[in-house]
């Protein structure tokens, strides 16, 4: 009989699986346990918090053991290291799911029906008439219709195995390929399937086909851009490049693709309470800007990995929300946002005067900040104390960033998180198309108005 563990007993076993220096069969040792299951009461710990430890009672859906499995390979995960990643707790059903996919497919994720399925009730069908009684080409049609009969759930069973047949799309599909073997009237009888039903889900699968260029367009630029576009971005990429497309069939196909854009979650708040001046909130939520280097909006975030901190400091001209200077640094210390200062005050004309808001964060209220603002003749705004949507241009981009960078990937040191936080922002502000901007990347709007203006 299979033993259960508290949930306390796990959390302190984990802890010290975690912490202490001795390794894990020392742990399993001293608790009479096996070091395979310290290793993934550790790890489930280490991943989820106390919830990993907690009983789980999941219905896993095909779409979630797909991502799984897609994940373990696209990564160059273990088995264990997908289970503690996604909290699976029973040991050796990632393999089940991975033998249940290559020998049929999605469909065979899906999870079977528990229990004897409902018997569906036929309504009573006439005695037929006696051999006797009937013409022999009575006998003909009825022995053609039972053979029609017949071939048409095999048939179904070869198309898409696993799926239920009440689709009008697959049974126009399983009548059409039978065709050439049997009566039309016949099959549509079987299929319970109308004729003009029929004639119109076949016009629909001839009118998807012509969409497969498209199709293929489609996802070679959700791949380059790694799932961070949705439709309408993916829309404007096609229109730039010449493809006259509404945005509705971009989204269509997409859905049939199943693809959609990646998605958000806990931010670094840096307030320690009521220290320095805080300047009044004098943008007002006002997060447009007529020209560049007009209004200006910053923030620090923070970032974990593998249990060390990062913490980004960036500054965002509202204009065209362009990432204009940034700093990236292991403490949230007032270098980091001196550091981000001067790389911004680089980038100002003769005569530029921005207004730049923040938040009310010590490193905004300290001296040191507020001189180096007045040095450059800046004016300084504030939100709101506890109010976020003060500066909600900037928070925007945190979750941006986080959606489609941080929380896509995986990332062994912090070191290797920096790197690619440059190359991120660079792809913002060159590469990634913005709606509001006419469907240009925020540099690509800003060069075209001055080359214009």
């Amino acid at each position: 009989m299979k033993k259960r563990y508290g949930e306390r007993f796990k959390l302190l076993v984990a802890q010290q699986a975690l912490h202490d220096d001795t390794s894990l069969r020392e742990v399993a040792r001293q608790h009479g346990l096996d070091h395979s299951l310290v290793r993934k009461w550790r790890d489930n710990y280490r991943q989820h918090g106390v919830v990993g430890l907690r009983k789980k009672y999941t219905h896993r859906s095909a779409a979630f053991k797909l991502e799984v499995l897609e994940t373990m390979w696209r990564d160059g995960l273990s088995r264990r290291q997908a289970e503690a990643l996604f909290d699976i707790r029973e040991s050796g059903v990632i393999g089940k799911w991975e033998r249940q996919y290559h020998s049929g497919g999605l469909t065979a994720l899906a999870p079977k029906h528990k229990g004897r399925r409902p018997m569906t009730k036929k309504p009573p069908s006439p005695p037929p008439p006696p051999d006797a009684e009937r013409s022999h080409d009575e006998l003909l049609e009825e022995l053609a219709y039972l053979r029609a009969e017949n071939a048409y759930p095999k048939k179904a069973r070869c198309l898409d195995p696993g799926e239920a047949d009440d689709n009008a799309g697959q049974k126009a599909q399983v009548v059409q390929g039978l065709r050439h073997e049997h009566s039309l009237a016949l099959l549509l009888r079987a299929a319970e399937l109308p004729r003009s039903t029929f004639y119109y889900q076949i016009r629909a699968l001839g009118a998807d086909d012509r969409y497969a260029p498209l199709k293929a367009r489609i996802r070679a630029i959700y791949d380059r851009h790694k799932g961070r576009y949705g439709y309408r971005r993916i829309t404007a990429a096609l229109r730039q490049a010449g493809e006259a497309i509404n945005h509705k069939t971009v989204q269509r196909l997409m859905q049939q693709l199943g693809l959609k854009s990646l998605v958000r979650p806990k931010r670094y708040r840096a307030y320690r309470g009521a220290e320095g001046y805080a300047a009044p909130n004098t943008l007002q939520r006002r997060f447009q800007a007529q020209r560049p280097h007009q209004r200006w909006v910053t923030d620090i975030t923070e970032f974990k990995v593998n249990g060390q901190k990062l913490y980004l400091s960036p500054v965002m001209d509202l204009y065209n929300g362009e990432i204009i200077a940034f700093q990236t640094g292991p403490r949230p210390v007032f270098d980091l946002v001196k550091g981000m200062l001067k790389k911004a005050f680089g980038r100002l004309m003769p005569g530029d005067r921005p207004l730049l808001h923040s938040d009310q964060g010590w490193h905004y209220r300290h001296p040191s900040y507020r001189r180096l603002v007045v040095e450059q003749r800046i004016l300084r705004s504030m939100s709101r104390k506890g109010n976020c949507l003060d500066n909600a241009a900037m928070e925007s981009f945190f979750g941006t960033l986080k959606s489609e960078y941080y929380h896509l990937n995986r990332f062994d040191t912090v070191e290797q998180l920096q790197q690619g936080l440059e190359r991120y922002i660079h792809y913002y502000n060159h590469e990634r198309i913005k709606m509001k901007l006419k469907g240009l990347s925020p540099v690509q709007y800003r060069t075209q108005a001055l080359s214009t203006g």
